[in-house]
């Protein structure tokens, strides 16, 4: 980890503990002890389980997507993949480091760069594809509910979902009409370089039409791969759902046993979605307030409330960010990767 991104990471966890003591500022500390004596601890290990399982089925999918053609890769490296890619989406803005910082721990166990990208690039395309389908049901059950509760921030909710959308029409643009989408590219360009000098532009020209294309060999091969595709899209439906469960099983832990497990789950779907679009690393603040406001309704303890919150945010950013650190200074497996080849080409 480079000196800036330590730097980062120290000024997220205070900035996390000075959002926690502020959350504070109005709960009765003694009513929140009782709170904490009074949990119901094995409901709260299954929200700690359904994090556990979050991370670990992602680590199987990595290591499916790795051994696919061949390479040898142990569940021990594989584990280490999302949770280093938790702790860098958690330091940097619109979680954009968590795939650089994935690429590198692949390289790092052995797994060739082209092979890594496109690894990292399968996981990608079933893991936005399947973030759109959910928030599409969220945003059925649960968008009337955030505009009576937040006018504004269904506008945020809106906005997160036209990008993530955006994203998925993009990929499919790449994957199956090709040479439409690098003429398409072109006419986007067209005004940037009205306001950039020609050797900025033409470096980026090149270098857009580079990965475009680059992409498209991949997306062919995944392609290719459909049987083993389908197995990842299941899995990763499951390893949403484990995620968005967890203030399901938050709620139960602190005693409210007649909420409706639909609409908190389709809340906590759309509440990482307006998370995923707040600049600052980890959604900080946003997310927190996101949660207060919209949980109220469930939870009329103002202490079980900022108990919920607290814990939530324990689990679901702090918890792998932590394990990543973890990861980051466990040294991965020096195996012989390449076993039998299944597949030929260039990756």
């Amino acid at each position: 980890m480079s000196k800036r991104n330590k730097i980062v990471l120290v000024i997220m966890l205070a900035l996390g503990v000075g959002i926690f003591a502020f959350s504070l500022r109005n709960v009765n500390l003694n009513q929140l002890l009782h709170d904490i004596v009074h949990i119901h601890v094995q409901w709260l290990l299954v929200a700690v389980i359904c994090m556990l399982l979050y991370f670990g089925i992602e680590a199987v999918i990595t290591k499916m997507f790795v051994v696919s053609n061949g390479d040898r890769f142990s569940i021990r490296d594989a584990i280490r993949i999302p949770l280093i890619e938790q702790l860098f989406n958690g330091i940097t803005p619109f979680s954009s480091g968590g795939q650089p910082a994935q690429l590198v721990a692949l390289m790092q166990s052995g797994v060739e760069a082209g092979r890594a990208s496109s690894v990292l690039l399968m996981k990608f395309v079933v893991f936005q594809a399947m973030i759109v389908i959910n928030f599409m049901f969220s945003l059925l059950i649960g968008f009337n509910y955030i505009a009576e509760k937040m006018s504004y921030l269904s506008l945020f909710v809106v906005f997160g979902f036209l990008i993530h959308f955006a994203v998925i029409i993009g990929l499919l643009l790449v994957m199956y009409w090709h040479g439409f989408t690098k003429k398409l590219i072109s006419w986007i360009m067209i005004p940037i370089g009205w306001f950039v000098k020609k050797d900025r532009y033409d470096k980026w020209k090149v270098s857009l039409d580079k990965k475009v294309d680059t992409f498209y060999l991949e997306s062919v091969r995944i392609k290719s791969q459909w049987k083993l595709l389908i197995k990842v899209f299941v899995m990763t439906f499951f390893q949403l759902l484990f995620y968005y469960l967890v203030p399901y099983y938050i709620m139960l832990s602190l005693g409210y046993t007649g909420i409706n497990i639909i609409m908190v789950t389709s809340l906590h779907v759309l509440i990482v979605m307006v998370i995923s679009i707040f600049p600052i690393p980890g959604g900080s603040g946003g997310a927190e307030y996101s949660f207060d406001v919209l949980f109220s309704s469930f939870i009329h303890s103002n202490s079980k409330l900022v108990l919920a919150m607290l814990i939530w945010r324990l689990l679901t950013y702090y918890f792998g960010m932590f394990g990543g650190i973890f990861a980051l200074v466990t040294r991965p497996d020096k195996l012989n990767r390449t076993v039998v080849k299944k597949y030929s080409g260039n990756l």
